[in-house]
């Protein structure tokens, strides 16, 4: 799965284009690690295309290239009023994440990557099964919404006591706050998530 999900990422040039923005914009990679608190080496391993990086990662440094989300992976320069995806034309990424080698425990399916300038971003995110310390913390700008399709799901953060969440059950939160999750009972949980942004 990570080797194809690193293949899809290739495919997209991800690396090559955050660069290549990157160099347009007259910025360094010492200034993208000052803006998004990412550390130069993460952010070069991202641009040689030798880490897939998690969703809110790809923010901090959308944000950071004052850019949306989908700008990394559109194909065309075309922004339809309306989009389709279809299922075999998702993107799907995640699961390997900092410094290359480390699960972050989730893989997500970008449902809406065609569209340029929206206010949101939908994914279908696959959550493994971990126990509790092993759960890695993420924080972006904006706020996160979540519908559980299939399993069980614990959301963690730093200022609340742990959120499970069944089949049905759904959640919107700050996204500034230090959050994780995984699936439960042994078993992967998956769940409809959508990402507003803010500047």
């Amino acid at each position: 799965m990570a080797d194809n999900v690193r293949r899809e990422l290739k495919e997209l040039g991800l690396g090559k284009k955050i660069r290549q923005l990157r160099l347009s914009k007259g910025l360094t990679i010492q200034d993208i690690s000052e803006k998004t608190g990412l550390s130069k080496g993460l952010i070069s391993q991202i641009e040689n295309e030798q880490v897939s990086p998690p969703i809110s990662t790809l923010m901090k440094i959308a944000n950071a290239l004052k850019v949306e989300l989908s700008y990394f992976f559109i194909k065309e320069d075309e922004d339809p009023r309306i989009t389709v995806v279809r299922k075999d034309e998702r993107v799907v990424s995640g699961r390997r994440g900092i410094k290359g080698n480390i699960n972050v425990g989730y893989t997500y399916e970008l449902l809406a990557h065609k569209k340029r300038h929206k206010h949101m971003e939908p994914f279908i995110v696959t959550f493994e099964p971990r126990e509790r310390d092993e759960v890695i913390m993420f924080n972006h700008k904006g706020e996160e919404f979540h519908l559980v399709l299939e399993g069980k799901v614990e959301m963690i953060t730093d200022i609340a006591e742990p959120i499970v969440l069944e089949e049905g059950d759904s959640l919107y939160f700050d996204s500034t706050i230090s959050h994780g999750f995984r699936a439960l009972d042994g078993k992967p949980a998956k769940t409809v998530a959508v990402v507003f942004q803010s500047e």
